[in-house]
């Protein structure tokens, strides 16, 4: 690589590192990528370092020895994540977004990359320190949140999904009932897509009474993979206690009314902010 003015070094080992979250990077790394001394490189990711941490951005570990380096980790104080859930509540009240049958239209945002990426940013802050091989959701909503969770935790997605692909080889089906309608649905896992004794964290985009999440923790029993945790972006507040089949959870937005007569949504940041 051309030789860089430090300004321009600065940059570029920023966004390198934004590129790479969780990968552990040796100095050398930096070293042979600019040819610069590596007492160069430690100063500049000191600058980096405190940029990083002062704005909230994540954290940028530095780990001593010859097997040491530099881990960039992802993460949003609470006061920044509040600020956008709230924006996230104030967009999801929009009366026009209740469907028939009182659902509540959330394509448009489950579609966009900066909104989803900074719901990905608080879900991976939420479980920092949590030891994690693979995030999970079920086809098809829930996607664009699974992958933006997934690319600030540096770590692959696992689809499932409701009908068998041939292209997917063996699969593992089983049946599970939904807990808000209590009816039968399938859902499906490739034997190629998950190896047994995994860590995995369910990420979905909308929970009423938790029967697919309970659906997908039944189906990683069939691979004797262990729930590191479960995150979701919206849930609803009408459901009793007792009826939920699923407590342990993340939620970033709660549903407290969503009431098709009157035309009122009100929506509350989730429990993300009460832990």
């Amino acid at each position: 690589m051309r030789k860089l003015k430090r300004s321009q070094r600065l940059v570029d080992m920023t966004q390198f590192l934004l590129e790479k979250p969780h990968d552990l990077l040796p100095l050398s790394t930096f070293a042979d990528r600019y040819g610069a001394a590596k007492s160069s490189i430690s100063e500049d990711l000191a600058i980096i370092k405190e940029v990083f941490e002062g704005e909230g951005m994540g954290e940028l570990q530095t780990l001593a020895g010859a097997a040491g380096g530099v881990r960039y980790i992802p993460r949003m104080p609470k006061e920044l994540a509040m600020d956008f859930v709230r924006s996230l509540c104030s967009q999801l009240e929009s009366s026009d977004r209740i469907l028939p049958g009182g659902y509540l239209y959330m394509s448009d945002l489950l579609g966009f990359p900066s909104l989803m990426g900074q719901a990905g940013k608080i879900i991976a802050s939420a479980f920092y320190g949590v030891d994690i091989d693979v995030v999970m959701t079920v086809e098809t909503k829930g996607i664009p949140l699974a992958y933006a969770t997934a690319e600030q935790l540096g770590l692959p997605v696992v689809l499932v999904r409701r009908d068998h692909q041939v292209t997917e080889g063996s699969a593992v089906s089983i049946n599970y009932v939904s807990g808000s309608h209590k009816s039968i649905h399938t859902m499906t896992l490739s034997r190629r897509a998950l190896r047994e004794k995994s860590r995995v964290l369910i990420v979905d985009d909308f929970m009423k009474a938790g029967g697919t999440v309970q659906g997908m923790i039944d189906l990683l029993g069939e691979f004797n993979a262990e729930v590191a945790g479960v995150a979701v972006l919206v849930e609803s507040g009408a459901v009793e206690n007792e009826e939920r089949l699923l407590h342990d959870y993340v939620s970033l937005v709660k549903l407290s009314e969503v009431d098709s007569k009157g035309r009122r949504i009100s929506a509350h940041p989730g429990n993300f902010f009460t832990s």
